[in-house]
């Protein structure tokens, strides 16, 4: 199975259709994940209001769920709403998702996980994926995390998203999970060589050009998530140093981003839904901080428009001189 070399992670409250939509405009190549979405939500209320997405092809959508039959419906929605991958979450280890038997308890059940794929697997031409941790509080060694990969290769998965830390059920936040627990990536590598047929996407700790360069050498694709959301330019210096980058003009996009939103907002969509992604658009750049402020100020207000956003690029060009740069 072939899979692109940058995939962008699936994360709660940030990779929706606006972000994504960004994204998009920035890297042509990068395979583009949804948040994770339950199958309740999609199988009890409009799917529409989860799976619409325009312009952001390639892009999975991640379910959250353990009942073959409601995954299986829900793999043949988002074949029916142009997603180009369905992956399996058996790695958020939050408590809200353990509550409903989602996330990554299943790794506990490698077995449940496995008749799950089939029954997704059957319903759909879609490839179906495989996110998960590197295993569960103490049960964290190689052989735990090979006793999850086997059954589920067994059952046709060819391609797993491994985020290489054990997931701390009990105790650790969603936020400590992913940066206490100790990072693996040799079990990454180790996997790939024992099961060379499949595809080991690694994810994890990776937030600057230079990781991704040094874990290239070891594995063959790879995902980040929070730098890109806090920097979405990283994805377009992560494309030029795996050498699949094109010309892009940030002023430009913004002015198609600017232009996107204007659409959305016709459409009924408040501009706090898009703007919220858009805090970290001039990281590290003169002014950064002032245009922050405005926004993150302004666009909750109830009846702000697209002129908060243009208001907040004038404050950042012309910040309060007094104030230090945000680098």
């Amino acid at each position: 199975m072939t899979h692109p070399i940058l995939s962008v992670a699936p994360m709660m409250g940030c990779t929706d259709r606006h972000f994504r939509y960004l994204l998009r405009l920035i890297s042509p190549k990068a395979l583009l994940y949804s948040e994770m979405i339950t199958t309740g939500a999609l199988l009890y209320n409009a799917p529409e209001a989860f799976l619409q997405h325009a312009q952001d092809e390639p892009v999975a959508l991640q379910l959250g769920g353990s009942d073959p039959k409601a995954l299986a419906a829900c793999a043949v929605l988002a074949e029916s709403f142009g997603y180009q991958e369905v992956n399996l979450n058996c790695g958020c280890p939050s408590d809200r998702v353990q509550t409903g038997g989602i996330g990554a308890c299943l790794m506990a059940t490698p077995e449940v996980v496995a008749d799950c794929f089939r029954a997704m697997q059957a319903a759909t031409a879609l490839p179906i994926t495989i996110k998960c941790r590197i295993g569960i509080d103490d049960h964290d060694s190689y052989d735990d995390f090979l006793g999850f990969i086997a059954p589920n290769y067994e059952a046709g998965c060819r391609l797993f998203v491994v985020h290489a830390r054990a997931a701390i059920l009990k105790g650790l936040s969603p936020k400590d999970n992913r940066e206490i627990p100790p990072l693996k990536y040799d079990y990454v590598t180790r996997i790939q060589k024992d099961f060379p047929k499949a595809v080991f996407v690694l994810n994890g700790g990776l937030k600057t050009v230079e990781d991704v360069l040094a874990a290239r050498a070891q594995v063959p694709s790879l995902m980040l998530g929070r730098a890109i959301y806090n920097d979405p330019w990283l994805l377009h210096r992560l494309d030029v140093a795996l050498d699949q980058a094109h010309a892009i003009d940030p002023a430009a996009i913004i002015d198609q981003f600017r232009d996107y939103m204007q659409v959305q907002l016709a459409q009924g969509v408040r501009l706090k839904h898009m703007t919220r992604h858009l805090l970290g658009l001039y990281l590290g750049q003169p002014g950064a901080r002032s245009y922050r402020r405005y926004l993150s100020e302004h666009m909750f207000e109830d009846d702000a428009g697209i002129e908060v956003f243009d208001r907040a690029i004038t404050h950042r060009q012309t910040p309060n001189r007094t104030a230090p740069y945000d680098e």
